[in-house]
């Protein structure tokens, strides 16, 4: 209006009034005509105007009428209408980030039978600016639902309609200062949920374990406390099963990596879409022709002609599921099986055996998304050339693979006996383990160095009501709490580090803020009672981690270390930097320490990629550009080929949260993690375990040969490989020293530019110079070398030699010096620290059920499923074997405890 009065003044001289019409008529689209502009400065202006009124104005339109209908909602209705004709789920939350949404809508809307699902956010505070730039994409505006209100009020559990909800799920806020505070939200907004709408299915999420006993009524219950120390538990014996558990129960399609040049991208990226599925064995194109048959049987053929991976059963008339039951277990028609695949019997591409000819059915194809050749590749090794009946008792160390001839290993290919239909009672290992009669066949000397005796049973106490009773290692006797400190003599004993106390195995030390009822999940796994004694690794708990108290707790001799992420830093003025703290300390570990195990828990996955991180090394740089081009694809799981989490390095809780959601569709999973995790134990079924490839073992060849010769000897069921394999030194990790004649030959007004340029090339890339006192005592011993006459000869050639000492130090070397002269101070030997910090460049990863034709490589480690050892107990001890067997347990045994 003013702009048009201004450029009017030279022509008709437009009042404010005139002025203010023309614009009116004109941006309304009437435009009379009885007020227009003269001059060309005028028309130029309102061109202007109009080009610039088409752009901004239904920008802002679109904003006022979201904003509108955004407001409605927030104080609004979820229609009565819509939820009796469609389908919804209620996701109450303290507080809602970007993170968590897209989790939950990535796993939720991931399966097909859920795309016409609604889900309801009932959330205390407003909308975040992310949250709502989100929402506004189409695929999320049409099918999230977001209402401003507390799941307290009944009025606001009206506006979602609780009452007719399929689900609801209740998460807690992980980022809280208080996390109890946080637990003590989610038990009221569970009793609230429940008290108005005891049908609607709950799905809750809670943080310390002590506080779950509230919500037991609850259809589905993940702690995150009890996964979270289980799974750093089962990385100490079983490499990267966090991975193994995170892949697992993520949704996926197996095309990750699958555009990458490397050849491991490609199988470990394909063999992550394995996921968990169910299906009735009567039912089944995959097992139905077993019925009648052991379950190890099935197993076995099931994986040679399909490529599945049959890990456990549950009967019709019993909730229990049962991992790898055995050979002792027949299968029945009514049977609920649960196999390993990259896709779900319904969706595959195999066709029923009796649509084909019988001559054609040894040579299908599956062509589905795996491509996976499941023709019979093995049918050569069927021969019988082992005696079932000479078969020994399982060692103690685990199954093994002892050649079953010497004679025809240079003529053919060493046969396999075959999987039994139905076992045979005199081939089944019929030993009682319990006992562990090689266990207890000790030297004298053994016998005079170890006073603790161990028994087995299940813990007197528990720490807190509802923890699962495990039967495991116990102390005949209960240790002293004084002799419990391990930096401190006390009465009973007069050590005061860990050397001292001469342990036979390696430790494993847990560096956590304090000791929480959690850690308890964390040392029964530990002692459980089918590891042998003989491979029980002391537990070192270091509640404050100053160099000092580390080198006290035995670092440099121990086989792990893990790192739990403290509640003190969770929360954070900006949310990544939760993490910072412990990203810092375990890269201070990782330079001190290289060689040594590391295993860390972070808040944020996005933060993986600080692990072990170097600044110039390229091969990371590549990896983290595939992880953006994946993340471009869609995929949920770019994150997976960053090298510490694929080696079982770090994980984040978390990525556990699609555990929680995944259970809407497989109401199972939350049981198989947690029977795989040895949180829970049920009679007769199996446990999870490894088993380490040596060079005597590479006779086996395949993959399907290894599942053969498992489950014929033993009944292990294999269910992946965890693979290694050597790595080129990058720049940074090099040590080449700095050429001692280049600096006799570099002048000295030279000297410091030179200096410089030789050391980017010679030394870390992490920096690019020495630092100040390495220069200074370089410029030292140069002048004193100058000084020779003056000295005797002896002295000299000390000096000479000094002086190069000086020079080919490398950062590693200066890092070694000064834990070594550490050490030296607080009285500790540095005998195997150098074997300890000779760290040499590997990749690890995993492969979850490949294919039959994988090549058995050196130090490849295998998970199995191992069959419960009491079901192998005689059955002529029925007494002593339900007493062990038969925890009735929950109720009663919960009572008495409290």
């Amino acid at each position: 209006i003013c702009g048009i009065q201004h450029l009017e003044r030279i022509g008709k001289k437009l009042n404010l009034f005139d002025s203010l019409y023309f614009c009116i008529v004109t941006f309304s689209t009437v435009g009379f005509g009885d007020v227009t502009p003269e001059t060309w400065s005028s028309k130029l202006f309102v061109v202007a105007m109009i080009c610039v009124a088409l752009v901004v104005l239904p920008i802002q339109f679109e904003q006022l009428a979201y904003l509108w209908m955004e407001r409605q909602k927030s104080g609004g209705n979820y229609s009565r209408h819509r939820a009796q004709t469609e389908k919804h789920v209620v996701l109450c939350v303290s507080s809602l980030k970007i993170d968590l949404l897209m989790d939950f809508l990535n796993e939720f809307y991931a399966h097909p039978r859920l795309q016409d699902y609604y889900v309801v956010i009932l959330c205390p505070t407003e909308m975040d600016v992310q949250v709502r730039r989100v929402l506004q994409i189409p695929m999320w505006s049409q099918r999230v639902i977001y209402l401003q209100g507390s799941a307290l009020k009944d009025q606001d559990l009206l506006r979602a309609k609780m009452d007719d909800a399929e689900a609801c799920f209740i998460l807690s806020s992980r980022c809280e200062v208080d996390r109890t505070s946080s637990d003590h939200q989610t038990i009221l907004r569970a009793w609230a949920v429940k008290d108005f709408a005891p049908n609607c299915p709950l799905y809750v999420q809670i943080l310390k374990p002590e506080n779950k006993f509230h919500i037991k009524f609850a259809d589905h219950v993940v702690c995150e406390e009890e996964f979270k120390y289980a799974m750093l538990a089962l990385n100490c014996i079983c490499p990267a099963t966090s991975t193994l558990i995170t892949l697992l129960v993520h949704t996926s399609r197996g095309q990750e990596g699958q555009q990458s040049p490397e050849q491991w991208q490609k199988m470990y990226g394909r063999c992550s879409g394995n996921e968990v599925y169910h299906i009735v064995l009567e039912e089944s194109t995959f097992f139905a022709e077993y019925e009648g048959k052991s379950f190890t049987y099935a197993s076995f053929h099931a994986h040679k002609k399909f490529g599945v991976c049959l890990i456990g059963v549950r009967r019709e008339d019993n909730k229990n599921i049962l991992l790898n039951p055995g050979p002792r277990y027949i299968m029945n028609s009514t049977d609920i099986c649960f196999y390993i695949n990259i896709t779900k019997e319904e969706n595959s591409a195999f066709k029923n055996q009796d649509q084909q000819p019988k001559s054609n059915v040894s040579r299908s194809f599956y062509h589905g998304p795996s491509r996976l050749p499941v023709h019979s590749i093995i049918a050569s090794m069927g021969t019988v050339a082992i005696d079932l009946q000479d078969t020994s008792c399982r060692s103690a160390s685990g199954p093994t693979l002892s050649l079953p001839t010497e004679g025809s290993k240079e003529i053919r290919r060493p046969s396999i006996a075959p999987v039994l239909e139905v076992a045979d009672t005199s081939s089944i290992q019929t030993c009682d383990l319990l006992s562990d009669q090689s266990e207890d066949e000790t030297t004298p000397d053994e016998e005079i160095s170890s006073n603790l005796e161990y028994a087995k049973g299940y813990p007197p106490y528990s720490p807190y009501i509802g923890s699962s009773p495990t039967f495991c290692h116990l102390l005949h006797e209960k240790v002293p709490f004084c002799c419990l400190r391990l930096d401190k003599s006390c009465q009973h004993n007069y050590y005061e580090d860990a050397k001292a106390y001469g342990f036979k195995n390696k430790l494993i030390i847990v560096a956590a803020e304090t000791a929480g009822n959690g850690l308890y999940n964390f040392i029964v796994p530990l002692r459980a009672y089918y590891r042998p004694k003989k491979e029980l690794n002391p537990i070192v708990l270091l509640l404050d981690n100053p160099l000092d108290d580390l080198l006290r707790c035995g670092v440099t001799f121990a086989a792990n270390m893990v790192v739990v992420d403290k509640e003190s830093t969770m929360s954070a003025e900006e949310d990544y930097m939760a993490d910072a703290k412990t990203i810092v300390n375990v890269q201070t570990l990782f330079r001190l320490f290289s060689s040594l195990s590391i295993i860390t828990e972070l808040t944020h996955p996005a933060n993986m990629r600080f692990m072990q991180f170097r600044a110039k090394d390229c091969y990371s740089l590549a990896l983290s550009k595939l992880e953006k081009k994946e993340r471009e694809r869609g995929s949920n799981l770019a994150f997976m080929f960053r090298l510490p989490f694929a080696a079982g390095r770090v994980f984040s809780i978390s990525m556990l949260d699609t555990l929680l959601y995944q259970s809407f569709v497989k109401d199972y999973m939350i049981s198989i993690t947690r029977l795989l995790l040895g949180l829970d134990t049920t009679p007769g079924s199996g446990f999870l375990c490894s088993m380490k490839i040596t060079a005597d073992d590479l006779w086996i060849r395949t993959y399907a040969r290894l599942y053969q010769k498992l489950c014929s000897s033993t009944g292990d069921v294999p269910i992946g490989i965890y693979r290694t394999e050597s790595q080129k030194l990058t720049t940074s990790e090099s040590q080449i020293s700095i050429s001692v004649e280049e600096w006799e030959d570099t002048k000295d007004s030279r000297e410091q530019g030179h200096h410089r340029g030789n050391h980017r090339n010679s030394t870390s890339s992490d920096q690019s110079d020495h630092p100040l006192l390495r220069r200074k005592s370089m410029q030292w011993a140069r002048r004193l070398s100058r000084k020779g006459p003056k000295h005797s000869g002896k002295t000299a050639e000390k000096i000479t030699q000094q002086r190069l000492n000086l020079y080919r130090r490398s950062e590693r070397q200066e890092l070694a010096e000064l834990v070594k002269n550490r050490m030296k101070h607080l009285g500790l030997s540095t005998v195997g620290y150098d074997e300890m910090n000779d760290h040499q460049s590997t990749l690890s990863y995993i492969l979850i059920n490949p294919s039959p034709d994988t090549r058995i490589e050196l130090n490849d480690v295998v998970y199995l499923i191992r069959p419960d050892p009491l079901a192998y107990l005689p059955n002529s001890e029925p007494s002593r074997r339900n007493s062990i067997c038969n925890v009735t347990g929950q109720d009663s045994r919960e009572e008495t405890q409290l």
